[in-house]
């Protein structure tokens, strides 16, 4: 396998909240000051892992301050030249949309670009493949990876059969926190009631972790510990127009054409995020837009006969509850709760009064738009396969070093992996 490691990175100037609900405002972005920025100790961990082929970073960042977050993420990306870096900025974006706009000009929005998480996630996906590697393994530059064999336990089982001849081309890893816990902080607060999901994600985690195999298949899907195939990320992209929960999202999206995650308990990272947070009331209306979104979503899905039906029972205890019409009273009665307990009482009013109403007016008029792009990927991604002109265009600008020159095969830290895909034992095939 010729697997490639994609780590998206968000920059800022500084406090930059944006906007209620719009896209491009993310979890959290790292000041381009910072002393010590997030990636510098992701990539640090790398260092250390065997089977290293080829790190991509992509750097998202406001057009005003792109250049000097570039210009920080090299000069990160210098100090790891086992890594191979590649960075993925704007002028090096550019070269993928242009392909892209050429043929998906009739698909609406910015689907493969440096902008929005599901879009960004495309991205990722776009340039492994131009540089030909069948397998991508997401990781967020705020995780730090504990084990040398990351890579071999990120391809375990990827692209094997399970006992139900089913072939494993999605998969998910975890991550833990400061006290080694992959759970979920369960909140107790009075205004969280109906928005917490700690509890039933604890109960898929439980699931998961306690299973009697390895392997077993997934309604969950972790984002910044996930290694996806080629033969499923390139039939099969990311959602461009959901806020965020991209991640989970694609889970539904690997369901429609026939595909399923898969959950590996034995491949985790450690998550550190940092204190630089979107403010709450963004992140709540990201979250309004993203669950009426795929209410919706869904809906058209299941319209669809050339689609597999997917129902809100068949992935409970989550996200099930969060697919039907229901959701909504949960975001009224979530945003009424804050507002009365406060802070930020003005920005949940105008949730109230408004932003709800233009989430489900938006979820209503782009609930097709992600099938029909869909469509047209598996072509984007046949052309845009190992493209000669846009590698040598991505490489003059983007590698942070030359290659260098072949390396020793008796060297393990550079060899490459080997197909480690024996048949791991995997649950019943239940749905």
């Amino acid at each position: 396998m010729n697997p490639a490691i994609v780590i998206p990175s968000y920059w800022a100037e500084g406090d930059q909240p944006g906007a209620l609900g719009e896209r491009g405002v993310y979890d959290y972005t790292t000041p381009i000051d910072k002393p010590l920025p997030e990636l510098e100790s992701c990539l640090t961990s790398l260092d250390g892992v065997r089977g290293v082929i080829r790190v991509i970073v992509l750097v998202v960042a406001p057009p005003e301050c792109e250049e000097s977050a570039r210009a920080r993420v090299e000069s990160i990306c210098r100090a790891h030249p086992l890594l191979s870096t590649l960075v993925i900025g704007a002028r090096e974006a550019s070269h993928i949309e242009c392909a892209v706009g050429r043929m998906a000009h009739h698909v609406t929005g910015e689907t493969v670009s440096l902008r929005g998480y599901g879009a960004i996630k495309n991205m990722g996906l776009a340039v492994a493949a131009v540089f030909g590697h069948d397998v991508v393994v997401f990781l967020d530059d705020d995780e730090v990876v504990l084990d040398e064999d990351f890579l071999i336990n990120a391809v375990f089982g990827l692209g094997s059969l399970t006992r139900q001849n089913l072939r494993i081309l999605a998969k998910s890893g975890f991550f833990i926190d400061a006290l080694d816990s992959p759970y979920a902080e369960p909140s107790e607060e009075w205004s969280e009631k109906y928005w917490s999901k700690a509890a039933d994600f604890n109960r898929v985690m439980e699931r998961a972790q306690t299973a009697g195999s390895r392997i077993t298949r997934s309604n969950h899907l972790c984002g910044g510990c996930c290694a996806l195939h080629a033969a499923a990320f390139s039939r099969v992209p990311f959602d461009p127009y959901i806020t965020r929960g991209e991640d989970l999202d694609y889970v539904l999206n690997l369901r429609a054409f026939g595909m399923d995650a898969w959950f590996d308990n034995a491949w985790f990272v450690r998550a550190q995020p940092p204190e630089e947070m979107a403010p709450t009331p963004s992140i709540f209306m990201q979250d309004v837009h993203r669950w009426l979104y795929e209410y919706r979503k869904l809906d058209a899905i299941n319209a669809r006969r050339d689609l597999r039906t997917i129902t809100a029972e068949s992935l409970m205890p989550y996200p099930g509850n969060w697919l039907s019409s229901g959701v909504r009273r949960r975001v009224f009665q979530t945003a009424l709760r804050r507002l009365v307990t406060g802070p930020d009482r003005l920005a949940y009013l105008r949730i109230l009064t408004r932003g709800r109403y233009d989430a489900d007016r938006f979820a209503l008029s782009a609930s097709t738009r992600y099938l029909s792009f869909a469509m047209v990927w598996p072509g984007i991604m046949t052309a845009l396969w190992e493209d000669e002109v846009i590698q040598g265009a991505i490489r003059k600008t983007g590698e942070v070093r030359p290659l260098s020159a072949a390396a020793d095969d008796t060297d393990p830290a550079s060899a490459a992996l080997p197909d480690t895909g024996a048949i791991p034992l995997v649950e019943g095939d239940e749905r």
